[in-house]
């Protein structure tokens, strides 16, 4: 009986010092139980619960490729597709060239390169930016806040983006120490003006031009109108996440839920929003961008015509799918508030092609895009860039147990319990990070090779069907109203 209690001992020791696995650290022994659950899953899911391609939002073989390739596991999968192709629904076929792209020799997996793919426009060029520039990487991390997200994490996505050349958005809660690690940032300002506020409340452009000379990596500027989490209803961060630093940080009283307005006080039409946005770029250089969830065409129509008319607007715009979920919301509106990702994106990007504006802006996807299949139908539909949210944090250790929005989430990811946040090694979890980024590269730039094109950006919807179940399949061009031409003349420079 001793010589197991000495066992036991061993192993909560090994635990509590090991930084390899937040779980395991903070909850020493009894996290094992995980770990020998999900190796059992399979057989347990198969014959007793649930299939692979079932759970939601995240299934267990998008999760299972995502640790995989973070930890530079074999990512492969064998046997055949589980998935059932005969009923099948919007599930995305692409088209194969009988002779696939090559350039220069074909590598092993042991000498991959790190895959970089710039984005195909430069950034802020076609408004004159006296800081434009091209992103380096088309696969970003999304918007996600210090404070929603814990120092660990935060930390640990800003030293992996540097390690391979990608960009972090800070999200709205501010710049905090915890995002000057390195890695380039695009610095979101949203309704609450965190970080850009006044004692009142609201907007300060002082406070935005000190902070981008104290940090030059701060290479663009994001106006958040509205994120597929909770459209309509601005950002929620609970009393009990609102720590002392992050209070500072943001300006705001510590302990108290901190509620963003649901509109910004800064302007109030689109007149006013495109007044903001040069204000923003004439007096710090940068180029700058807005964030939406969509509903309906009319402001983006107005959007459209304002920036024919004018010559201003927005150097990106980052188009956000109702299924977004780093952000806690009312029930009623992260199910039943904004358009899907990829019906979103289509709305909003014909109207700027029909208008010809759509080569001037760089257009970025969010909403669950970070699977490789789902990164090119949004390439395919006209996107420039791909920010993954949701899949950053399962990269770093998340293990979608869905209690993001209480503080107490168990891997250290989504929290503010200092306890809790010791698992989460921010060394270790960057080059996990990195890996994932650049499995996500490797993988759009071989299926470009392999649908004959050089670049993501070069593969069109002409590339795709889909499967509609009864209806069989369904060119993708037809599903979503696209001529090729919407997408070739914004991207001209890769379909030369």
């Amino acid at each position: 009986m001793l010589w197991f209690l000495g066992i036991l001992i061993i192993v909560v020791l090994y635990d509590l010092l090991q930084r390899r696995h937040s779980l395991l650290h903070n909850f020493p022994l009894i996290g094992h139980f995980r770990y020998w659950l999900e190796a059992l899953g399979p057989e347990l899911r198969q014959y007793i619960v649930t299939s692979n391609d079932e759970e939601r939002p995240f299934s267990r073989d998008q999760r299972r490729w995502i640790y995989a390739s973070a930890k530079k596991s074999n990512n492969y999968f064998g046997f055949g597709t589980d998935n059932d192709l005969d009923t099948a629904t919007h599930h995305v076929i692409f088209h194969q060239a009988a002779f696939p792209y090559v350039d220069g020799p074909e590598t092993s997996a042991s000498e991959a390169p790190e895959y970089p793919i710039p984005c195909a426009k430069v950034m802020g060029a076609a408004h004159g930016r006296r800081k434009a520039f091209r992103p380096a990487s088309i696969v970003n991390v999304s918007a996600m806040s210090f404070g929603s997200l814990s120092a660990a994490a935060i930390s640990a996505i800003n030293q992996g983006v540097k390690l391979v050349g990608a960009m972090q958005n800070t999200g709205e809660g501010g710049v905090s120490p915890y995002h000057l690690q390195g890695g380039d940032l695009i610095w979101q300002i949203g309704t609450g003006y965190f970080g850009a506020r006044d004692s009142t409340g609201g907007f300060c452009l002082q406070k935005v031009l000190d902070t981008v000379a104290q940090n030059p990596q701060i290479r663009a500027l994001e106006i958040k109108l509205s994120q597929g989490a909770k459209p309509g209803v601005g950002g929620i961060l609970p009393g009990a996440k609102v720590t002392s630093e992050i209070a500072e940080i943001r300006g705001i009283p510590r302990g108290q839920d901190c509620v963003s307005p649901s509109r910004h006080s800064a302007f109030e039409d689109v007149a006013g929003l495109l007044d903001f946005i040069e204000t923003l770029a004439e007096e710090t250089g940068l180029p700058v961008g807005i964030k939406s969830a969509v509903g309906g065409e009319s402001f983006w129509k107005e959007l459209a015509t304002a920036m024919q008319s004018t010559g201003a607007g927005p150097d990106f715009i980052t188009i956000d799918g109702g299924e977004g979920g780093t952000g806690a919301g009312p029930f009623v509106f992260t199910d039943h508030v904004a358009l899907p990702f990829r019906f979103a994106f289509a709305r909003v990007f014909r109207i700027f092609a029909d208008a010809e504006l759509a080569q001037d802006v760089v257009f970025i996807g969010s909403g669950r895009l970070g699977l490789p299949d789902r990164a090119m139908l949004a390439l395919g539909l006209g996107c420039d860039m791909i920010n993954v949210a949701r899949e950053a944090m399962l990269a770093i250790g998340c293990i979608q147990a869905q209690r993001c929005h209480t503080g107490h989430c168990p891997t250290g990811v989504a929290t503010q319990s200092r306890w809790l946040q010791r698992g989460l090694d921010p060394t270790l979890k960057s080059h996990r990070l990195a890996n994932y980024l650049l499995a996500l590269r490797k993988d759009l730039q071989r299926l470009a090779n392999a649908c004959g094109v050089s670049h993501p950006a070069a593969v069109s919807l002409a590339d795709m069907e889909i499967l509609e179940g009864a209806e069989g399949l369904c060119a993708a061009a037809d599903v979503f109203a696209y001529q090729r031409e919407h997408v070739e003349k914004a991207h001209q420079e890769f379909m030369v």
